[in-house]
C-alpha cells in the first residue's frame, strides 16, 4: 500500500457519530496530517539526491510526491490555444515591427568584452530587484578587477561582499555560485568573452555545459536568459544553435502560459509547503518551456516571412509586458468618502475622487475597494495605457487591452508555482523532525 492510501485509510477509521468531531478525534486528524505531511520515519533510510546533495525525505508525503507528482498534475499542452497566442504574437511583431520582441538594454558603455565578463559573472545570481545592468556596470567601471575570474575564485566572499549580496539570504549559496562560475571560465582559460569559441559558436553547447556545472547556479532560466542577451546585444556573431533556447521559464512566464491555456493540469497547482523539494516546480518549468516552443513552431510555420529566429526572444514580450505589467491587479476600484460613487483607477495610490475633481467640484478623498486584472472589465485601458509598455509606445500608436484577453478564460485567475529553498537560514535543512518529536517546520 502506498503512503498516501495508507494516509487517507487511517482518517477514514475515525468515524463521526455527530455533525462535528469531538475534540479527541480532532487531535488524531490533526495528529495523522502533521506526521503525514512534515514528519519524517526515522526508521527510513532512504535519501534523495537534489541541489548535489542527498538528502532526507521530509515526510512520507514528500516520498510519495516525488514519484507521483506528474500523474496528480498531468500537465497538457493545449495546441488550439498554442496557434491562438501564435497568432495573437505574430500580430504584435507586425504592429511593432518585431521591436517588442527585443530588449537592447544600455550597455553603459562598455565594450562587448566586458559587457559579457559581467553578465556571465553575476547572471546566476539572484538579484531580487535589487540591481540591474547600469548599476553592475557602475561597479566595474569603478574597480574592474572585482570581476577578474582568478580573484572571484580565490576570494568568492569579496566578490558577493563587493555586489552588494551579503545582505541578502542564502549568503552561503551565492558564494559558491560566484565560485564555480568563475572556476568554470578558468577550466577553459580564456575570458568569458571568448568562451564560446571553445563550443564552436553553438551557444545550445555552451547553454548545457553551464547547467551541467555543478554548484554555478545557471539553472535553465539563467543559462537561456545569459545566452539570449549575448546574442540579441550582438556581443556573440555567427552563433549556431540559438533555435534551441528555450523561454526563460519563470512564475511570470508559467503564469501567462497558465491563463491562455496553452497548458493545463489536472488539478491546480499546490502549495510550495507540498513541493519542497520542487517536483512541481520543475515539471511546470519543463512544460512551459515546451509550451512556448510549440507556440513558436506554429508560429513559424503559419507566418515564415514574419516570425522570430527562437523561442527564447518571446520571453521580452510575455515576461516584461505580459506577464510583469498587463497580467496583475493593476486596476483599482475606488469610493468617494464624500458622495458614494465609484470609479475605476490605475493606481492603488490614489486619495483623490477623480470624478469630483474632473467634474470641478473640489478634492474629496476617495478610498480602494479593490484591486483587479485589467483584462476583467472594459475599464481596465485605464490601467494599460499607463503601463511602461504602453507609454513608452512611438507616437500615435496605442494599446488599451491586453492582446491575450480573449484568449484567458476561466483560467485568468490561476496562479503560477513557487519555489521554496531546502538551503539556507530558513531552508528545510534545519527543520526536519521525527514522528511523535513534535516541532520542526519553517523559521522565519
Amino acid at each position: 500500500m502506498d503512503a498516501l492510501s495508507a494516509f487517507y485509510r487511517k482518517l477514514s477509521q475515525i468515524s463521526i457519530d455527530k455533525e462535528y468531531l469531538t475534540i479527541e478525534q480532532a487531535r488524531e486528524v490533526v495528529k495523522q496530517i502533521n506526521e503525514f505531511l512534515y514528519c519524517s520515519n526515522p526508521a527510513d533510510t532512504d535519501t534523495i539526491n537534489i541541489f548535489g546533495n542527498a538528502w532526507k525525505y521530509i515526510s512520507d508525503f514528500h516520498k510519495y510526491w516525488e514519484k507521483q507528482h506528474k500523474n496528480i498534475l498531468d500537465c497538457q499542452i493545449n495546441e488550439v490555444k498554442c496557434e491562438q497566442v501564435a497568432d495573437v504574437l505574430h500580430q504584435v511583431y507586425i504592429t511593432t515591427k518585431g521591436k517588442a520582441f527585443s530588449d537592447i538594454y544600455d550597455t553603459c558603455g562598455l565594450t562587448p568584452k566586458q559587457v559579457c565578463q559581467v553578465r556571465m559573472l553575476t547572471a546566476n545570481q539572484d538579484f531580487r530587484g535589487s540591481r540591474n545592468f547600469n548599476e553592475l556596470a557602475e561597479i566595474y567601471i569603478g574597480d574592474h578587477s572585482i570581476f577578474d575570474a582568478e580573484s572571484i575564485s580565490k576570494e568568492p566572499e569579496s566578490f558577493v561582499k563587493a555586489l552588494k549580496l551579503s545582505n541578502l539570504s542564502q549568503n552561503d549559496k551565492r558564494i559558491s555560485y560566484a565560485k564555480n562560475i568563475a572556476e568554470f571560465v578558468r577550466n577553459y582559460q580564456c575570458t568569458p568573452f571568448e568562451i564560446i569559441t571553445k563550443f564552436n559558436n553553438d551557444v545550445y553547447n555552451l547553454r548545457n555545459a553551464l547547467i551541467q556545472c555543478n554548484g554555478a547556479g545557471y539553472g535553465n532560466k539563467k543559462a537561456d536568459m545569459f545566452i539570449r542577451d549575448m546574442v540579441v546585444l550582438g556581443i556573440w556573431k555567427d552563433v549556431s544553435g540559438f533555435d534551441k533556447i528555450d523561454v526563460a521559464s519563470d512564475i511570470n512566464t508559467i503564469k501567462v502560459a497558465l491563463r491562455t491555456g496553452i497548458i493545463s493540469t489536472a488539478i491546480p497547482l499546490v502549495s510550495s509547503f507540498l513541493d519542497i523539494f520542487c517536483h512541481q516546480y520543475s515539471y511546470m518549468d519543463e512544460m512551459n518551456a515546451l509550451a512556448w516552443r510549440k507556440v513558436w513552431e506554429v508560429w513559424k510555420t503559419k507566418y515564415p516571412m514574419d516570425t522570430i529566429e527562437s523561442p527564447c526572444l518571446i520571453d521580452y514580450f510575455v515576461y516584461g509586458v505580459i506577464g510583469k505589467q498587463f497580467c496583475k491587479e493593476i486596476l483599482v476600484y475606488f469610493e468617494c468618502e464624500q458622495h458614494g460613487h465609484n470609479f475605476y483607477w490605475h493606481s492603488a495610490n490614489n486619495k483623490t475622487c477623480q470624478i469630483c475633481f474632473k467634474e470641478g467640484r473640489g478634492r474629496f478623498p476617495a478610498k480602494a475597494i479593490k484591486k483587479m486584472m485589467p483584462c476583467l472589465l472594459d475599464e481596465g485601458s485605464i490601467a494599460i495605457k499607463k503601463t511602461k509598455y504602453a507609454m513608452s509606445l512611438p507616437e500615435g500608436e496605442t494599446i488599451e487591452q491586453c492582446p491575450f484577453k480573449n484568449i484567458c478564460g476561466e483560467t485568468k485567475k490561476l496562479m503560477p508555482p513557487k519555489s521554496i529553498s531546502i538551503l539556507g537560514q530558513t531552508g528545510w535543512t534545519t527543520s526536519y523532525t521525527e514522528k511523535d518529536a513534535g516541532g520542526g517546520g519553517l523559521m522565519a
